[in-house]
C-alpha cells in the first residue's frame, strides 16, 4: 500500500466507477480551464466513435469546436467534483474533531488511499502499466503536465498545427483503446488471483481496527465511522475503550475472587460442621450408652433385689405349709390306730377283758378328741405386692438428654495492647457449637518463688467469651484457665494462658539530663520490679499557638533507660517516655520541659565532698569551712576527699558547649573539665586528665593559673573577672577562658581530649561558686 496521502476527492472519483478504477484522473483546481477528459467507460462504446470521428485535417476547425464544447462541460463537471470533495473532506475534519481522532489523521488519508489502490489491483494485471491504476492516481503530474502544455501551445499557435496536436491525440487515444481490450481480458483471467488480494484486504482492514463501537461492542475502523456501517453509531478510542474493558474485567475478577473465597470460607465452614457432627454424634453416643448402662445397671440391682425377697417370702410360705402338712400327717396317723384299736376292742367278745381295755380307750380317746385340730391354712398362696422403687432410674432416664457437657474451651493467647497497668482483656473460644450457659474463669498472678502454687486463685463467672479483669499490679504476669459448664456439667479447664499487664510509666530523672544546641540525652527508671521490653520517647515541640503542644516525633524501641536525642536548635520541648511490653503501652511519664539554648548538665552530688554543699537552685555550690578538708564525714566512693570539688554531668555532644561561673572577687577556686576516671584524692589541674583555671589571692595581686599536669603559664590578668566564660569545643580540641563580663581572652587549652569531659569545681577558701548553663555561645568569642 502506498504511503502517499490520497484527497477525498480523488477517492470518490474512483469509488464511482470500481470497475474501470483505470480512467484517467479529475484534474485539480490548479489546472487550466478548457481541456478534455473523457471516462474509460467512453473508451470501449459506441459513443466513443461519434466523440472522435476520423474526420479529415480539413475539417480540424469543427472538430475544435467540439473539443472546447467538451473541454467547457468537463470543466464544469470537475468544479463540481472540486466543490464536493472540499465540503467531504470539511467534513471528514468535523467528525475527526468530534471523535477525538486528529491524531489518527494521516492514518485516515493513508486508509483512503490504500482502498483506491485495492479497489484498482482488483482489475489491474501485474504487468499493466501504462493505462492501469498507476498511470491514474499516482502518475497524475505526468499526465496532467503535458496537457497544460498543449493548451498553453494551443493559445499561440496556429489552427492547422492545433489540427496535427489534435490527430496525434486521437492516434494516441486509439493505442490506448486497444491496451484496454488487451487489459480487460488479462482482466478476466486473474479474477481467481484479485480474489485472493481482495480477501487479503479485508483482512489487512480487520487488522487495521483503530476505534471501538460502542453500540456493537466491536472494534473498528475509523474510515468504517466516517463512511460505513457504522457511521451513526457511538464510537471510542480504542486506547480507552481497552482500558474500560480492563477495569471492567478486573472488577468482575475482584467480585469473581471475593466469591471464591466466600465459597472456600462456606466449605472449610460445611467441613468443620461435618467434622463437629460426627464428633457431636461420637459424644451424644457415649453419653446416651454411659447413662442407659447406668439405668440398666439399677434395674438389674432392683430385680436382684425384688427377686431375693420374693424367693424368701415363697422359702417362708413353703415351709409354713410344710410343718403343717406334717402335723396333719401325724394327727391322721393317730386317729387310724385308734380307730383301729377301738375296732378290735368293740369285736372283743370276753366282757371282762373289754371293760377292762374299753375304760383305757376311753379316758384316751376323750384326751385325744379334746385336742384342737387347726384346720386352717398357715399361710396364704399369693404373695405380697412388692411396689419398686423407679425413682433413681427415673433420675437416670431424666439426665440422658440431647445436650453433653460442653468440650474444654481453647483460651487466646494475648492480643498487643489489649492490657493497661491495671487490668487485662481475656478472651477465649470453642472448637465445637456445645452448649454453654456460662463460664469459669481463674488467674492467680505467676511468681518465680517455689510456693508459687500456694497463690491465692481467683474465680469469675461470665457469660460472654472475653472478660476485663481490673484491679490488677502493673507489668506482672498472671496465669489464666478456663471453663465451660451447662445443665449437664461442667467441661474440663482450659490451657492455662500467660497474660502480662503493662508496665507503670517511668520517672525521668530531671537532674541527670543534659542537652546541648542540637542534642539532649535523657535518663529515666522504670517503678516496674520486672523489666520491660523496650521505651518509647515522644517528643513535643512547644509553640506560642494555644495548641502547640503536640506530638512531633516518637522514637521506639530504646533498650535502655537513656536515649540520645537529635534536636533543633532555638527550641523548647516537652520529652515523655512510656515503656513497653507484650501487655501493651503504658501512660506517659511526667513531661519534663528541655531548651536548645545552650548547653545544660547539673551537678553531680555523689563525686561532691563532704564540706561541700549544693544550695536548692541545684546549681550554686558552698563551703563554710575549710578547716580540716581531709574530715571524718561520710564520703560516697566517687567522691573528692583532698580537692573540695565536685564535677558536674558529662557532656556527650560533639561541638560547642559554654558555660559561666559567677565567683566572688575574693573566693579563691578552681574551674575547668575533667575526664571521669580524674583522681579523687588529689587537685584538680594537677594531672593529666583535669584542665582548669586557678584564682588564688597573694598580698600582693589576684593570680590566676591555667593548670594541666601541675603546669602553668605565666599569665597576668589585670581585671579581675567575676564571671567567667568557659567554652569547649570538642571539634578544635581548645577549651577557652574568658571575662564574660568584658568580653575578655584570658586562655586557651589545645588539647586532644580522648574522651567526653566534665565540668569541674572546687572551692580553697569559704565562698559560693553559681553555674549558669543554657547560655547560647556568645558570638564574641569567634572573634577573641
Amino acid at each position: 500500500m502506498s504511503s502517499r496521502p490520497v484527497s477525498a476527492r480523488e477517492y470518490e472519483s474512483s469509488d464511482q466507477f470500481p470497475g474501470h478504477s483505470a480512467s484517467p484522473p479529475v484534474p485539480n483546481s490548479s489546472e487550466t480551464e478548457g481541456l478534455i477528459f473523457y471516462h474509460m467507460d467512453l473508451y470501449g462504446s459506441n459513443e466513443r466513435f461519434d466523440i472522435f470521428p476520423e474526420e479529415p485535417s480539413g475539417q480540424g476547425s469543427r472538430f475544435l469546436g467540439n473539443t472546447r464544447r467538451e473541454s467547457a462541460l468537463s470543466s464544469e463537471k470537475c468544479q463540481n467534483s472540486h466543490e464536493a470533495g472540499y465540503d467531504m473532506e470539511k467534513e471528514v475534519a468535523e467528525l475527526a474533531k468530534m471523535y477525538g481522532l486528529d491524531e489518527d489523521r494521516e492514518k485516515e488519508l493513508e486508509l483512503l488511499g490504500g482502498h483506491l489502490e485495492t479497489v484498482g489491483s482488483k482489475w489491474l494485471p501485474a504487468h499493466t502499466q501504462k493505462s492501469g491504476l498507476q498511470d491514474s492516481v499516482y502518475n497524475r503530474s505526468k499526465s496532467s503536465s503535458p496537457v497544460k502544455d498543449q493548451s498553453k501551445s494551443t493559445k499561440h499557435q496556429e489552427l492547422p498545427d492545433e489540427v496535427s496536436q489534435d490527430e496525434d491525440q486521437h492516434k494516441a487515444r486509439t493505442e490506448n483503446e486497444a491496451d484496454s481490450h488487451t487489459w480487460f481480458r488479462e482482466g478476466l483471467s486473474s479474477s481467481g488471483v484479485s480474489d485472493e488480494r481482495s480477501s487479503q484486504a479485508v483482512s489487512e482492514e480487520e487488522e487495521m481496527a483503530d476505534v471501538f463501537c460502542c453500540t456493537c461492542k466491536i472494534p473498528i475502523r475509523a474510515f468504517d465511522k466516517l463512511f460505513g456501517e457504522h457511521k451513526d453509531h457511538e464510537v471510542a478510542q480504542l486506547s480507552s475503550a481497552v482500558e474500560s474493558e480492563k477495569e471492567e474485567i478486573h472488577k468482575n475478577m475482584c467480585k469473581l475472587e471475593e466469591q471464591i473465597a466466600q465459597v472456600e470460607n462456606f466449605a472449610s465452614h460445611l467441613e468443620e460442621i461435618f467434622i463437629t457432627v460426627e464428633e457431636n454424634f461420637g459424644r451424644q453416643e457415649q453419653n446416651f450408652e454411659v447413662h442407659y448402662n447406668d439405668a440398666v445397671q439399677v434395674l438389674a440391682q432392683k430385680y436382684e433385689e425384688q427377686l431375693e425377697a420374693l424367693g424368701e417370702e415363697k422359702r417362708q410360705k413353703l415351709e409354713a405349709l410344710y410343718e403343717q402338712l406334717v402335723s396333719c400327717g401325724e394327727h391322721l396317723d393317730t386317729c387310724k390306730e385308734l380307730m383301729d384299736t377301738t375296732h378290735k376292742l368293740y369285736q372283743e367278745n370276753d366282757k371282762v377283758t373289754f371293760m377292762k381295755e374299753a375304760v383305757t380307750m376311753v379316758d384316751r380317746l376323750e384326751k385325744f378328741l379334746k385336742k384342737e385340730v387347726n384346720l386352717k391354712l398357715s399361710t396364704h398362696p399369693d404373695f405380697e405386692e412388692r411396689a419398686i422403687d423407679f425413682s433413681e432410674v427415673e433420675q437416670l432416664m431424666n439426665s440422658i438428654n440431647t445436650i453433653p457437657a460442653p468440650c474444654a474451651p481453647v483460651i487466646n493467647p494475648q492480643a498487643p495492647n489489649a492490657a493497661t497497668g491495671t487490668s487485662l482483656r481475656v478472651c477465649w473460644g470453642l472448637f465445637s457449637d456445645d452448649t454453654v450457659e456460662c463460664y469459669q474463669l481463674c488467674y492467680k498472678p505467676v511468681s518465680n518463688e517455689r510456693h508459687s502454687d500456694e497463690q491465692a486463685e481467683h474465680m469469675l463467672k461470665v457469660k460472654e467469651t472475653y472478660c476485663t479483669i481490673s484491679n490488677l499490679l502493673p507489668n506482672t504476669q498472671y496465669e489464666f484457665w478456663v471453663s465451660a459448664s451447662n445443665a449437664s456439667g461442667i467441661s474440663p479447664p482450659s490451657e492455662r494462658a500467660v497474660y502480662v499487664t503493662a508496665p507503670s510509666p517511668p520517672i525521668i530523672k530531671s537532674k541527670k539530663i543534659r542537652s546541648c544546641e542540637n542534642a539532649a540525652l535523657v535518663c529515666w527508671e522504670s517503678r516496674d520490679v520486672n523489666p520491660v521490653d523496650s521505651y518509647t520517647v515522644e517528643l513535643s515541640k512547644l509553640t506560642d499557638e494555644e495548641n502547640g503542644d503536640i506530638i512531633t516525633e516518637s522514637i521506639v524501641g530504646i533498650p535502655n533507660c537513656e536515649a540520645l536525642i537529635h534536636l533543633q536548635p532555638a527550641q523548647s520541648y516537652h520529652i515523655c517516655v512510656k515503656a513497653l511490653n507484650l501487655g501493651g503501652s503504658s501512660e506517659r511519664s511526667e513531661p519534663v520541659l528541655i531548651h536548645t539554648t545552650g548547653t545544660y548538665f547539673c551537678l553531680n552530688e555523689d563525686t561532691a565532698h563532704p564540706l561541700l554543699a549544693i544550695l536548692d537552685d541545684g546549681f550554686t555550690i558552698a563551703c563554710d569551712e575549710l578547716e580540716n578538708p581531709e574530715c571524718d564525714l561520710p564520703v560516697y566512693d566517687n567522691s573528692f576527699t583532698r580537692c573540695i570539688g565536685i564535677l558536674g554531668s558529662l557532656i556527650p555532644f560533639p561541638g560547642k558547649h559554654y558555660w559561666e561561673v559567677e565567683a566572688e572577687e575574693d573566693t579563691e577556686y578552681r574551674i575547668g573539665v575533667a575526664f571521669e576516671n580524674t583522681p579523687r584524692h588529689g587537685y584538680l589541674g594537677a594531672n593529666n586528665s583535669s584542665w582548669c583555671m586557678r584564682h588564688i589571692i597573694t598580698p600582693s595581686r589576684h593570680k590566676y593559673e591555667f593548670l594541666h599536669s601541675g603546669m602553668t603559664p605565666d599569665i597576668r590578668i589585670t581585671v579581675p573577672p567575676t564571671k567567667i566564660g568557659i567554652l569547649l569545643d570538642y571539634e578544635s580540641y581548645r577549651l577557652s577562658f574568658y571575662n564574660a563580663d568584658i568580653a575578655q581572652h584570658l586562655y586557651t587549652f589545645n588539647s586532644h581530649f580522648q574522651h567526653y569531659v566534665h565540668p569541674c569545681f572546687a572551692l580553697e577558701t569559704p565562698g559560693t561558686l553559681k553555674v549558669h548553663t543554657g547560655i547560647t555561645v556568645p558570638p564574641w568569642t569567634a572573634l577573641l
